[in-house]
């Protein structure tokens, strides 16, 4: 054993030298990789492939190392009992390998960057850090929310930042008594004179709806699309379309309710042709029961 151990001396010290060779390969391509620049800059991604090249390198240099050692251990053996080994750790990691593929997926695509606001799920803030397991965000209460890849990359995600401009709206309701035409431009002159609404996109006022106590006008503008800037702004815009309606004599009613009491001693409650509310008043009205039975006895006596 003695002599079998000082004869595999030489081959061991080849091992371990081209293992290290190729350490020291992978650390300067690792280096190289990570200042290297993706797409828009994409510092996270450039972390990312450095990791997984650096890896590669070295496991490709492990499996030289080992058949150097040992001349006896093919490299065919070796991915066969690693393919066996794979499938076991696939099955045991299965999470952990879906996270690290969707963060390389959303690293390559990048449907959003670092300071984006997003919302996923329950959660909206704004992106701080995009890793190959999770994406940590800051909720607007100043959270930290650490997301999923999987669940960021195969549910349903808002956003809001991607474009320049977003659009906020806000309905008001003015009474039936006011001129609708002049409403409308009221609530547009005020809206326009709101600091921070964009000029690129003119905003706009439509009538929604004829509800039962107002007229519901829906008024629309164009803002930077940061949830700050919509926050202080929405405000601001209600604030000065309530005193450009107030100062203009136009009405913005509270809800009106109407309560109809019946004496149902009288002989024409429930009578259609007497006590319409809203019936059509024809000749065939159906008499209530009441009536139908007095009139049916008036005729037998």
């Amino acid at each position: 054993m003695i002599d079998g151990f000082f004869a595999a001396l030489p081959k061991l010290a080849i091992g371990v030298i081209v293992f290290i060779a190729f350490w020291i390969i992978a650390k300067i391509v690792r280096n190289v990789v990570s200042k290297a620049s993706f797409g828009d800059g994409n510092e996270s991604l450039a972390t990312v492939f450095s990791r997984m090249i650096y890896w590669v390198i070295l496991i490709v240099g492990l499996f030289i190392a080992l058949t150097v050692v040992l001349p006896s251990l093919t490299p065919g053996q070796l991915i066969g009992g690693l393919g066996i080994g794979g499938l076991a750790i696939g099955f045991a990691f299965q999470d952990i390998f879906s996270n690290l593929l969707a963060g390389i997926l959303i690293l390559v695509r990048q449907p959003f960057k670092v300071g984006d606001e997003i919302e996923s799920g329950d959660y909206r803030g704004r992106v701080e850090e995009i890793e190959t397991r999770a994406t940590f965000i800051r909720t607007f209460d100043n959270k930290r929310v650490i997301i999923p890849n999987k669940q960021i990359y195969s549910d349903p995600l808002k956003v809001w930042t991607a474009y320049d401009l977003r659009r906020s709206e806000y309905e008001i309701g003015i009474g039936y008594g006011d001129d609708i035409r002049t409403a409308k431009k009221v609530i547009l002159d005020a809206v326009k004179g709101t600091e921070g609404v964009s000029t690129e996109r003119e905003p706009d006022v439509l009538v929604a709806d004829l509800a039962a106590s107002w007229i519901t006008i829906k008024a629309r503008w164009w803002h930077e699309s940061k949830r700050g800037t919509e926050t202080r702004l929405r405000s601001q815009v209600i604030e000065n379309v309530a005193y450009a309606l107030t100062e203009a004599g136009i009405d913005m009613p509270f809800e009106t309710q109407v309560h109809l009491f019946h004496d149902q001693t009288e002989a024409s409650d429930g009578d259609r042709s007497r006590q319409r509310e809203g019936w059509p008043s024809v000749a065939d009205n159906p008499k209530p029961a009441k009536i139908a039975d007095a009139l049916g006895r008036s005729a037998n006596d």
